[in-house]
């Protein structure tokens, strides 16, 4: 039998010209977002103030099965794709299965993950329609880099508000968004009235994604010529991640290979929407039923402890509600939480996907992923990000269950991205100074009690 190579690359002509939109082919669509100031479904033109057009109607398109990726995009994304499909050979060595072990890497470029496929199709748009600067967020930092990188290169000013309890753990994060220009600002912040707001009632903050998408949604809508752009959640940004599992379901063709178990990181669904995309597609079309696995952080649980409920997309409730699985808008992670994946929501696509049972999901806790993020290290050579490892963490566990059984099963998941800037967390964990943490069902009744009420929607 002909062996597979360890890295497999598509050719620039082999990469895909075309988004593929999972919603086109889901059988029941996800709720409408709701608009706040009408308590209605909302618009595409209600979106315009905070996103620029065409990405509003990305936003809102549910039907439109394949969308052309631009030409200027497809040159930017030439620098760096298509990613390699790898073998995990070392990996499955290791650990002693029999079964085949591939992941999707997405770590080489200098945003170091799966991010700039989103950053560069959003600040494209954005020039585009002769906007003149942009506002994010950024949680672990992988969005404000990969945005800030695109940003220079279509030369569009870009403020950041990152998660203060990031800004002080990653200092080299910032450093790389302000080579690119870029205004870092750490969340919550004394800049915007939700900041103040959000620091008069607790000083001491160390932040959430909630309240940075607050800030930033703030400094869109009250400066000229701004918009807001957002690196996970939305269905625009699913739709754009898609190239991952396009490329990746391209090459496992080329091998004659189909996963068994698909495995992805979620904290918000950016990875994990674009790396199942075209598989889901099998699964609803009834062409192949693969396992969809969703793995999360034990501290911030959205998938397996959240409510399916409306709920705000920020902490300061001024952007639409969503259907999705949440923690509670004013959910904030324990500071001890060492990697991404801290959001308090997911998905509409993914939350509507999971709901309907077309995918499963798992929460573990951080020691456990820093252990598969290490001896993924010392076998592939490859440091990962805290993100990705919750996938390692998680394939690993299935190698080994066919390990146990002796079934050779086909295992993808994706690596999102490299773990150079996380040494703060990796140093926790040599030093044996991480430390587990679990919400209560008390931490999280919380954030439940502070859903929102939509008249003859949510009562």
């Amino acid at each position: 039998m002909k062996k597979v190579p360890h890295r497999l690359y598509l050719t620039e002509d082999q990469m895909p010209k075309q988004w593929y939109n999972l919603r086109a082919d889901m059988k029941e669509q996800p709720d409408p977002i709701i608009n706040p100031a009408t308590m209605q479904p909302a618009t595409e033109e209600d979106l315009y103030p905070v996103f620029c057009k065409k990405l509003a109607h990305q936003e809102m398109d549910s039907t439109t099965r394949y969308v052309d990726i631009p030409e200027e995009i497809l040159e930017m994304y030439k620098i760096y794709r298509p990613s390699p499909l790898i073998r995990a050979y070392n990996l499955e060595k290791a650990l002693g299965t029999p079964a085949k072990i591939y992941y999707k890497f997405e770590g080489n470029n200098t945003s170091g993950s799966h991010k700039l496929n989103s950053a560069i199709a959003q600040a494209y748009y954005a020039k585009e329609q002769g906007l003149t600067s942009l506002t994010t967020e950024t949680g672990a930092g992988q969005w404000g880099t990969a945005l800030s990188e695109a940003c220079a290169y279509f030369g569009l000013p870009l403020t950041v508000f990152m998660v203060k309890v990031s800004y002080e753990q990653k200092p080299f994060r910032k450093a790389v968004m302000k080579t690119f220009d870029a205004n870092v600002i750490a969340s919550p912040s004394t800049t915007t009235e939700v900041g103040r707001r959000i620091l008069a009632d607790d000083p001491n903050c160390t932040g959430s994604l909630g309240c940075a998408i607050s800030e930033a949604v703030e400094k869109a809508v009250s400066t000229e010529g701004c918009r807001y752009v957002l690196g996970s959640v939305l269905n625009q940004v699913l739709l754009h991640q898609s190239i991952i599992g396009l490329e990746s379901k391209i090459a496992m063709e080329m091998l004659d290979e189909y996963p068994d178990v698909i495995i992805g990181c979620a904290g918000g669904g950016s990875n994990l929407g674009g790396l199942i995309a075209p598989f889901m597609q099998d699964k609803l079309t009834g062409k192949a039923d693969p396992r969809i696995v969703a793995v999360e952080p034990a501290s911030c649980p959205s998938f397996t402890r959240g409510k399916y409920a409306y709920d705000f997309c920020d902490t300061g409730k001024i952007t639409p509600m969503a259907k999705m699985y949440t923690l509670g808008s004013g959910f904030i992670p324990s500071s001890n939480h060492a990697g991404g994946l801290r959001y308090h929501g997911m998905s509409p696509i993914l939350s509507k996907l999971y709901h309907d049972g077309y995918m499963e999901a798992v929460a573990v806790e951080q020691t456990r992923v820093f252990e598969a993020a290490t001896e993924f290290a010392k076998v592939e050579t490859i440091l990962p990000a805290p993100e990705s490892a919750h996938a390692i963490r998680a394939a690993m566990d299935e190698a080994i269950k066919c390990r146990e059984t002796g079934e050779t099963k086909t295992i993808l998941f994706g690596l999102t991205g490299t773990g150079y800037f996380d040494m703060t967390a990796y140093t926790a964990f040599q030093e044996g100074t991480m430390k587990d943490y679990i919400p209560t069902d008390a931490d999280l009744q919380k954030g439940f009690d502070s859903l929102p009420k939509i008249p003859g929607i949510q009562e």
